[in-house]
């Protein structure tokens, strides 16, 4: 038994001794009338060797010992001491009544039955233990010490072992049930509480359920039930929850695809149509728990539709789908935001690497265009323009620089700023020289305050100068070229870079 289940026995013990306590107490308090009872037994000849003082006698007793027993349920109701108290009251008045020959032997076995209701093992070892001590006595002292002639002593004492012979069999038997009664109630008692609590675990996990189901429902936009069996679709967010019939002759879609069909934009109206065809969804969904596409509504912007198995049969078909939509316009927007800002660079506004590599590996992916143009361009004394003027002015010669490249190759091409002060475009383009020479002639036009010169090494190599290379190789010579320009550059303006690296080394 887990430990949970034997705190609510030991609880369910507790709660039950005070009850049955209660219910002794009732008992005790009806026994006051015991005393007038036996009155008027005497009164009729039943009792003739009871007088009414006995009477008396028995009735001040029984209200003295509930008085007392009230007492200990007002201020210990769950109590051992209470029911014990008890038990020992009504052997204490059936031990009287005994001696005082009212012979009522039934009642003898009254004791242990009562106690058997506490379902504890040591309130009824008790309680069996003492009636039978509290029989024993009395029934000694009826026998042995109520005869007065001398010569009955022996009849007296057969009496008495015949009395007890049967008083101690009828009390083995009643001493063995009472312990299967009580074995059997402990396991009932305790299989109630299991059971009660399972039932209790299960409603718990339902109502959340439930209110989780509620809670998701209320998200979606339409969330219907479609039953293959009965040909039904129900809307779970209808209070009503009324059925719509499908016939699956005539009807290809549901009432609710029927009316969203005509908001959904034109080029994807076929692929909706598709999705949404109760015809073939069945076999779309063999094997797999959902399916869903997304949509343009030109009402509500992006929705997303969905069909979820419930049930299937033993083919593996689905008997039972809920379909649901839900508009999701805003993730759609946040989506193509974030993609955008992870594709672009933060400083200039141009694509970042990772677009770079995206667009690459895209344009790998089939045969390389014919006129396709790799730049690969570099600023040119940036170093020195940070380490002397400063990062920030650094940052907007790098910007400008953007603004050059991109007006040079326009919409021939993309320019990508790969890394710091390096920049590489893709071009669809007869003439790169072109474009080179516009990218000189923007430079050269430049006048900045911080610095005053711009100047940009371009190097290029097109597939129709190398029609044999591939990508990476085109890649690699548009390198080269641009080093070369660098190098000319540097040498043109006899700069060191040699002692430029020392320097800043």
């Amino acid at each position: 038994m887990s430990t949970s289940i034997s705190q609510e026995y030991n609880e369910f013990i507790l709660n039950n001794r005070k009850k049955v306590n209660g219910y002794l107490n009732m008992v005790l308090w009806l026994f006051v009338l015991t005393g007038p009872a036996i009155a008027m037994g005497v009164a009729m000849g039943i009792f003739p060797n009871v007088t009414y003082i006995t009477c008396c006698y028995i009735s001040t007793l029984v209200i003295g010992l509930s008085a007392l027993h009230l007492i200990m349920l007002r201020n210990i109701p769950h109590s051992f001491s209470a029911s014990i108290f008890a038990l020992t009251a009504l052997d204490i008045l059936l031990f009287y009544m005994c001696l005082s020959e009212v012979s009522i032997r039934i009642t003898w076995f009254l004791v242990p039955f009562l106690s058997l209701l506490f379902c504890e093992r040591g309130i009824y070892y008790y309680a069996f233990i003492l009636n039978f001590i509290t029989m024993f006595t009395a029934t000694y002292v009826s026998y042995m010490y109520q005869f007065t002639p001398a010569d009955s002593s022996h009849y007296a004492k057969i009496l008495f072992l015949n009395s007890m012979g049967g008083f101690t069999i009828e009390s083995l038997i009643m001493f063995v049930s009472g312990c299967i009664i009580l074995r059997l109630a402990s396991d009932y008692y305790k299989g109630l509480i299991e059971t009660n609590n399972i039932i209790e675990t299960q409603k718990k996990d339902m109502l959340e359920k439930v209110q989780l189901l509620d809670a998701v429902v209320r998200i979606f936009d339409n969330v219907n039930l479609i039953n293959f069996i009965t040909r039904t679709e129900t809307s779970l967010k209808s209070l009503k929850k009324n059925s719509l019939s499908i016939d699956f002759v005539n009807q290809s879609h549901t009432v609710v695809n029927t009316r969203l069909q005509k908001y959904i934009i034109a080029e994807q109206h076929e692929q909706f149509m598709e999705f949404t065809n109760l015809h073939t969804l069945r076999e779309r969904l063999i094997c797999r728990n959902i399916i869903s596409e997304d949509f343009i509504s030109s009402e509500s912007g992006w929705i997303r539709a969905q069909y979820i198995t419930v049930s299937t049969d033993d083919n593996g078909l689905p008997s039972a789908v809920i379909y649901i939509t839900r508009n999701v316009d805003s993730e759609k927007k946040k989506e193509a935001y974030l993609l955008e800002i992870s594709m672009t660079d933060a400083l200039t506004g141009l694509y970042n690497r990772r677009s770079y590599d995206k667009d690459k590996l895209a344009i790998n992916s089939s045969p390389l265009p014919e006129n396709l143009v790799l730049f690969s361009m570099d600023v040119n004394n940036l170093k020195t323009v940070n380490d002397t003027l400063g990062h920030n002015i650094g940052d907007e010669l790098i910007k400008n620089a953007s603004r050059c490249l991109s007006a040079a190759i326009g919409p021939l091409g993309t320019v990508y700023r790969v890394g710091g002060d390096e920049f590489f475009a893709i071009a669809i383009t007869g003439d790169p020289e072109k474009i080179r020479k516009d990218i000189s002639e923007l430079t050269k036009s430049y006048d900045g305050t911080y610095p005053n010169q711009l100047n940009i090494s371009v190097g290029y190599a097109s597939l129709r100068d190398h029609p044999e290379a591939s990508y990476d190789e085109l890649e690699n010579l548009a390198d080269v070229n641009m080093y070369e320009e660098k190098d000319r550059y540097y040498r043109e303006n006899h700069i060191d870079r040699r002692r430029r690296r020392r320097a800043s080394g």
